[in-house]
C-alpha cells in the first residue's frame, strides 16, 4: 500500500537556514561519578563535514540523543542548535534495531544474513520517520534546506514535503542500495520509494547504487526516469514533483588524519605497539564493526591458511584485528562474535608460540589518536568487505600513510574500490584469490608500494570530506523544487 498522507497541521517555520536530520545527534552524553557531565561532539567525519556550513548557515541539527525513554529541549553546542527527538525503549527496539538493523540493513547489504519482515517493525519505523520530520518542520526556516542521513529514515523527506512543501530537501544514503530483485522482497518497498522521491536529490556512494535505485523507482511506483531524473506523478499523471539520484561517495577528514600521523607521539605509540608485536618482518591489520559485512570470518580463515600453509609465519607476521562492538543485543551479531572469537582461539591455538601470538583480537573502541597509531604500525591493511557503501577505514589507512609505505589489500565490493583502484583488489568470497592478495601485498617491492600509495594519496587528498559536503548541497541549491 502507498505511505498515507501525514494528518498534521501546517507548522510555522522555524529560523533555522540549514537542518541536518540523522538517526542520532552529533554529540555523545559526558557521564562523571557526579552525574551528567554535559555533552561532547561525536567522532565521525559526517559531523566534521557539516559543523562549518552549520556555523555559518544558522544550523540545526535534528536527531536522537541516545537515551530512551527521556525527553530533552533543544539545546545549542559548539555553534550548533540541537533539536532531540525522544525514542522510547519500545521503539529503539522495533524501529532501530528491528526495522532498520535487522529488516533493512541486511536487505541493503545483499542478504548476507537474512532479513526478517515484522510488521510491527514498519509501524514503529513509520511512526518514528513521522517524529523526525515533525521536528525539521518545526526547525527550519522559510524556504531553508534540510538534508536527511542514511536508511533510518527513508520516510522522512515524504513526511517533510507534505508539512513543508517550501523547504529544498535533500537525502544521502550511506549503505549500499540493493538490485531490484532484492529490493523486491520488502513488503513497503513502495512506500520507502516513494518516501526517498520526496527529496529534490537524492544522494548515494556509488554510481551502481544510484542505477539500483533508479530501477526500482521505475519498476515499483511507475516513475519516469531520465537522466537520472526522476519525474514524481501523481493519480492522473500529472508531474507533481522532479527528483534527481546521483552518486556523491564520502570521504574523510584528510587534514585530521595527516595531522595526528605526524605528532610525535602517535609515532612513538605506534613504534611501540610494533616492540609489543615482538618487532615482526610484517603487521597486518584490520580494522571494523563486527559486523556480519565486514568480511572478518573470510579474512581470519585466509590468515589461517597462509599459516597453515608457510607461507606467512607467527615469528615473520602478525595480524592485529579490531572489532569494536556493534548491536550486540541483536541474535545474528551475537552469533558472529562467537564465531569470530572461535575462529581467533583455534587460530592463535595452533600457531602461537611463547613470544609470538598469531593474531592480536582487540574487540574494543579506540579514540582516533589510537587508530592513526595502528595505522602508521601496520605494513598491510585488510578491508576485505561482503559490502560495504564506502569504507572509510581504507581512506583513514592511506591519508596516514604519508611517507608512502605500506599496502591496502580492498575488497571490490566496498564503495572505496571505485576510487582506490591502486589497491590490491580482491573478492573476499575467493579465499584462495584473498589469500593471493595477501601475500602479494606482504612482499609489494617499495617501489610498487610507493607508486600505489602515492596514487591513493592523491585521490583522497583531492576529494576530502569537506569537498563531498560543498559539491552535494552545491547540486541540491540547483534543484527544482516542486513542480
Amino acid at each position: 500500500m502507498p505511505e498515507e498522507m501525514i494528518n498534521e497541521p501546517l507548522h510555522h517555520p522555524g529560523d533555522s537556514d540549514f537542518v541536518v536530520v540523522s538517526n542520532r545527534l552529533p554529540v555523545d552524553r559526558v557521564s562523571t561519578e557526579e552525574g551528567d557531565g554535559g555533552w561532547r561532539r561525536s567522532p565521525g567525519g559526517l559531523v566534521t563535514a557539516l559543523a562549518p556550513v552549520m556555523a555559518t548557515q544558522d544550523g540545526a541539527w535534528v536527531g536522537w540523543h541516545g537515551a530512551p525513554d527521556e525527553e530533552l529541549a533543544p539545546f545549542h553546542h559548539e555553534n550548533i542548535d540541537l533539536v532531540p527527538v525522544p525514542l522510547s525503549a519500545e521503539e529503539v527496539e522495533l524501529y532501530y534495531e528491528g526495522f532498520s538493523n535487522s529488516t533493512l540493513w541486511p536487505l541493503y547489504h545483499d542478504v548476507i544474513a537474512p532479513p526478517e519482515f515484522h510488521r510491527t517493525w514498519w509501524d514503529a519505523y513509520r511512526r518514528v520517520n513521522k517524529r523526525f520530520a515533525q521536528a525539521a518542520a518545526n526547525t527550519a526556516a522559510q524556504n531553508a534546506t534540510v538534508w536527511v542521513q542514511d536508511y533510518q529514515l527513508q520516510l522522512v523527506p515524504r513526511y517533510l514535503r507534505q508539512l513543508r512543501p517550501d523547504l529544498r530537501i535533500g537525502f544521502f544514503n550511506h549503505i549500499p542500495f540493493p538490485p531490484q530483485e532484492i529490493f523486491a522482497q520488502l513488503p513497503w518497498r513502495q512506500s520507502i520509494i516513494e518516501g526517498l522521491l520526496e527529496a529534490d536529490l537524492i544522494g548515494f556512494q556509488r554510481a551502481s547504487d544510484t542505477a539500483n535505485f533508479l530501477r526500482s523507482a521505475r519498476r515499483f511506483v511507475g516513475a519516469g526516469v531520465k537522466s537520472a531524473q526522476i519525474q514524481v506523478k501523481d493519480n492522473e499523471g500529472n508531474v507533481v514533483h522532479i527528483a534527481r539520484a546521483a552518486p556523491f561517495p564520502i570521504s574523510i577528514d584528510v587534514g585530521q588524519i595527516q595531522e595526528l600521523a605526524g605528532r610525535k607521539d602517535v609515532i612513538a605509540r605506534s613504534r611501540q605497539i610494533r616492540e609489543e608485536l615482538g618487532n615482526p618482518k610484517t603487521v597486518l591489520l584490520g580494522v571494523d564493526r563486527l559486523d556480519y559485512t565486514k568480511g572478518i570470518t573470510h579474512r581470519l580463515k585466509a590468515y589461517g591458511e597462509l599459516l597453515h600453509d608457510c607461507e606467512l609465519t607467527v615469528e615473520d607476521a602478525a595480524l592485529i584485528q579490531v572489532a569494536s562492538p556493534s548491536r550486540e543485543r541483536v541474535e545474528t551479531y551475537i552469533q558472529l562474535r562467537e564465531d569470530v572469537e572461535g575462529m581467533v582461539g583455534r587460530i592463535n591455538g595452533q600457531y602461537d608460540t611463547m613470544q609470538n601470538t598469531a593474531v592480536r583480537y582487540l574487540h574494543h573502541s579506540y579514540p582516533v589518536e589510537e587508530m592513526v597509531a595502528l595505522y602508521l604500525a601496520a605494513d598491510v591493511m585488510l578491508v576485505t568487505a561482503l559490502r560495504d557503501g564506502m569504507n572509510l577505514v581504507a581512506k583513514e589507512y592511506v591519508a596516514a600513510r604519508g611517507d608512502n609505505t605500506g599496502a591496502l589489500v580492498l575488497s571490490e565490493f566496498a564503495g572505496a574500490a571505485d576510487q582506490l583502484k591502486s589497491a590490491i583488489l580482491v573478492n573476499p568470497h575467493d579465499i584462495d584469490g584473498l589469500k593471493s592478495g595477501i601475500l602479494r601485498a606482504v612482499n609489494l617491492s617499495p617501489a610498487e608500494a610507493g607508486r600505489r600509495m602515492r596514487a591513493m594519496r592523491r585521490q583522497i587528498v583531492n576529494n576530502d570530506v569537506q569537498r563531498w559536503s560543498s559539491e552535494f548541497l552545491a547540486a541540491l541549491q540547483k534543484e527544482a523544487t516542486p513542480v
